[in-house]
């Protein structure tokens, strides 16, 4: 390929890459990512434990089923997105020490809407799918973020498990689901779309590893290198203008 075709190349990549963030962003300032979206088949006879096949018209089809879960006021000016694996270990130190800072200030305050998407990676963490089909299950009870916590919580329980499920359901009881329901939901491949769907909108996005960390503002939709509050901070600052970072 000559250095012509090359820079050709690269630039139609680019704009590839282009499209899906200006795609992803509209997605976020209008709050698809919420709560407690039912989409999958019935109840079948075993669990899904890898991405399906999806038949998608476009790529608007696309973000518009990777939807993510939201946490704070929808119309919150500045968005924190987070690509994250249950399984891994980076994403549960983030879950329980950083993630809380940002819910205790930027979130609490209204300034910031935090936003989890699904990217288990399945090559090396087999368990990593289920947890989270698992823990959108857990939004059809308003139990989201409750079970979110308790995965991390006990992630190197379940993460060496040759058979998971019974695990899952036990946390879904401890954070006070009803465990029938649970268990009906978790045993299907209900969500099974919209985290094959996550996976993909990441990959087209460029994550190849989580906790990947992202910032939206003015329009604007940063990938952070750090994952500490500190960097995020420092990221909305810069992006807003605001002087206190959320501190």
């Amino acid at each position: 390929m000559s250095r012509g075709e090359d820079r050709r190349a690269a630039r139609e990549a680019q704009a590839g890459m282009k499209k899906f963030y200006y795609l992803f962003g509209a997605v976020a300032v209008i709050g698809i990512g919420v709560v407690g979206y039912n989409v999958g088949s019935g109840v079948l006879s075993a669990a899904a434990t890898a991405p399906i096949e999806l038949e998608l018209s476009d790529d608007e089809a696309l973000v518009a089923l990777a939807q993510g879960v939201t946490l704070g006021d929808d119309q919150a000016p500045v968005t924190v997105v987070e690509f994250g694996d249950y399984q891994c270990p980076g994403c549960g130190a983030f879950a329980l020490s950083v993630k809380p800072q940002l819910e205790g200030t930027m979130v609490a305050s209204g300034e910031v809407k935090f936003v989890f998407y699904d990217f288990p990676l399945i090559s090396i963490h087999p368990n990593a799918f289920l947890a989270a089909r698992a823990a959108r299950c857990s939004a059809d009870q308003d139990a989201y973020w409750e079970y979110h916590e308790v995965l991390f919580r006990n992630q190197s329980r379940w993460a060496v498990a040759t058979m998971p499920a019974s695990a899952f359901e036990d946390y879904a009881e401890e954070v006070g689901m009803d465990g029938s329901t649970f268990s009906a939901c978790l045993n299907s491949d209900k969500y099974a779309d919209v985290v094959t769907a996550n996976m993909q909108l990441g990959s087209r996005m460029g994550v190849s590893g989580t906790p990947t960390i992202m910032v939206r503002a003015n329009g604007d939709l940063r990938r952070l290198s750090g994952n500490d509050f500190q960097s995020i901070s420092n990221a909305i600052q810069e992006m807003t203008g605001s002087m206190d970072g959320g501190n």
